[in-house]
């Protein structure tokens, strides 16, 4: 029986321990756009560093699930990489806190170096299948885009104009799965954030105009959506002042060190 009460007493003083570290502790969610997620993920370990106090999680899903966790509470913080918000996203306070360019994405081993935005329309409806027309090697184009409710493919379909998908192409679900499936298809063609580039891909100009962040601030690659954070009601507590360090300029560094543009 005193064994039995000093083992309890234990798992009680634990139980104790435990629930006073986290008591106070504030807790906020961030969901939404894949294509911020890593910026967001890398933002909220600078903020923790600074404030201990405070527990930042951040998931995926897309932009349109950022909406609505927003929207439902399910977050406190939306992710949206949008061009324009939808009706639902109106009675959220919304801050644009990065940009973000939009690359059109070929294997390294694609001698492809340039499309014109018609060509890149053609391609994705499926008007154009074949790398030949194009000025390539005789090979079947495979189309990769991102799923319905992304933001990335919203904001892509809508500054390229009247796509209507192709319905062979495949799907995946975040930009990395993009870059991946490109990386590993020689004839394959995405569309992906240009902060997420690297060696395994190829970006293609577009309109003579490379998908830099120089071309970019200079206004002359077209692609280019802003990052949406997206609160239900007004900016207050900790949930404003996450949002600020994100603005501040070492929050707008680590943006931009990290392949995104500021938000101003």
């Amino acid at each position: 029986m005193l064994k039995r009460i000093l083992l309890l007493s234990f798992v009680f003083i634990i139980s104790l321990i435990i629930w006073n570290c986290g008591k106070g502790k504030t807790s906020i969610t961030l969901a939404g756009s894949t294509a911020f997620q890593p910026f967001a993920e890398k933002l909220a370990d600078q903020y923790m560093a600074i404030h201990p106090e405070v527990a930042i999680t951040v998931q995926g899903g897309g932009s349109a699930v950022g909406v609505q966790s927003a929207n439902s509470g399910a977050a406190q913080i939306g992710m949206a990489d949008l061009v324009k918000l939808p009706e639902e996203a109106k009675a959220l306070t919304a801050t644009v806190v990065a940009k973000d360019g939009i690359a059109i994405v070929v294997n390294p081993q694609n001698k492809i170096t340039n499309l014109t935005t018609d060509q890149v329309r053609d391609i994705f409806n499926g008007k154009i299948n074949n790398w030949k027309e194009v000025g390539g090697v005789d090979a079947p184009i495979t189309v990769v885009s991102r799923e319905a409710g992304s933001g990335t493919r919203s904001s892509f379909e809508q500054i390229v104009g009247n796509i209507n998908l192709k319905k062979d192409a495949l799907i995946q679900d975040s930009n990395g799965t993009i870059r991946e499936t490109v990386a590993n298809d020689a004839n394959s063609v995405g569309y992906l954030s240009h902060g997420l580039i690297n060696e395994k891909i190829k970006p293609l100009k577009v309109d003579d105009q490379e998908c830099t962040t120089e071309s970019i601030i200079a206004g002359k690659y077209k692609l280019v959506r802003p990052i949406f954070l997206l609160v239900k009601g007004n900016l207050e507590g900790e949930i404003k002042n996450f949002i600020d360090f994100i603005l501040s300029s070492e929050g707008q560094q680590t943006i931009k060190s990290n392949g995104l543009l500021p938000a101003k």
